[in-house]
């Protein structure tokens, strides 16, 4: 799906929890972004879709469909189609996610596969699931699931699996997924004829550590790893011909001390020379440099409300959701790659990702 903007600014569309999910939010609702200004401003043209429990938004390569995890114990995952005036409508059911509680998802770059990965509950493990995409964009037949094994040292957090990321490498080689709950980064081969996963790799992190998502370096050398349950930022070489991934430095998320901190989202700047990661609990927007294998600390600022989640890159600006606010920021990026103090926020209840059309 490709980027669009006009006088009224750049489309986002943002994702929320939603009351049946133990949020207050609509699901799917459509804002604008001035790039000059950095405002926020919901789109009135664009009614919202009630999408059920939208954690985590993926575009389609070369569709105009928009998939959406519906995160609850019995997960399932969604499409939806932007029509000619730009509005949004469900394209097909939901159709379950192979897993409990999906949290993120993306389409396999020749667009005919859906990866998900499911986070699982105290009962369910973690897991990882494909489903075929017909020719529309919709969401067709699940074609596999892989169930992770593992646990960590974190009591009440690694009891088990819980897979909390999938995403292909820049070479379209692997695909990758997270696992919180084991301290592990999997990786695996997709078949595209039949849509089924070959794991090839079992990257063990550090323990403790609890790696939640990950950001690649624009050449694929380099993937950072932000580390939920350490509050840290791992860098990582990666080895494109078999998929590996080797710790090469560690830096703390944040600067604030004596706080329970939990990074969030993370995203590598496309020059490859910044990396930013949003922190839940010292409610900021860490910004660092990249300096060989290591990082290193710009500053960081207010992330304009309170648990910021999810991070996107749009127009100069990082866009953060701020879940338990419920509010919608952008960040400007300076060519430091420092950040400026946040524009005033939009409201959205229960916000927590959001994705540039």
């Amino acid at each position: 799906m490709s980027t669009r903007s006009s006088a009224d600014g750049i489309l986002v569309l943002t994702g929320s929890y939603t009351p049946d999910t133990g949020g207050e939010g609509a699901g799917l609702a459509a804002v604008r972004l001035d790039p000059e200004t950095g405002s926020l401003t919901p789109d009135s043209s664009l009614p919202p879709v009630p999408v059920s429990g939208a954690s985590f938004l993926a575009a389609h390569p070369s569709l105009d469909v928009v998939y959406s995890t519906n995160e609850g114990d019995f997960g399932a995952v969604s499409g939806v189609a932007r029509q000619s005036d730009g509005v949004l409508v469900p394209l097909g059911d939901p159709v379950g996610s192979g897993g409990a509680n999906p949290c993120h998802l993306t389409v396999h770059p020749g667009g005919q596969w859906l990866l998900t990965a499911n986070y699982g509950s105290d009962t369910t493990p973690g897991s990882v699931a494909v489903h075929r995409l017909d020719a529309d964009g919709r969401v067709s037949g699940l074609t596999d699931v892989a169930i992770h094994e593992g646990s960590g040292p974190v009591i009440g957090r690694q009891e088990g699996s819980h897979a909390h990321q999938i995403l292909v490498d820049p070479a379209g080689r692997f695909v990758l997924a997270t696992d919180l709950g084991a301290d592990v980064v999997f990786t695996y081969r997709l078949d595209t004829r039949t849509g089924t996963l070959e794991q090839t790799a079992v990257n063990r992190l550090h323990a403790g550590s609890g790696p939640r998502h990950l950001a690649f370096s624009p050449s694929g050398e380099l993937v950072w790893s932000a580390d939920e349950l350490s509050s840290t930022v791992t860098g990582h070489r990666y080895d494109a011909e078999t998929g590996t991934l080797t710790a090469v430095s560690s830096v703390p998320a944040t600067a604030a001390k004596d706080i329970t901190n939990q990074p969030g989202g993370i995203v590598a700047s496309p020059c490859g020379r910044f990396v930013w990661v949003t922190n839940r609990g010292a409610e900021t927007v860490a910004a660092f440099r990249v300096t060989g294998t290591d990082l290193e600390p710009i500053g960081e600022v207010p992330s304009g409300g309170a648990w910021p989640r999810g991070l996107t890159l749009a127009a100069g600006h990082l866009v953060v959701a701020n879940q338990h606010s419920g509010t919608l920021a952008a960040l400007r990026i300076l060519d430091t790659g420092a950040l400026e103090q946040p524009r005033p926020a939009a409201a959205l209840p229960s916000v927590v990702c959001a994705l540039v059309l």
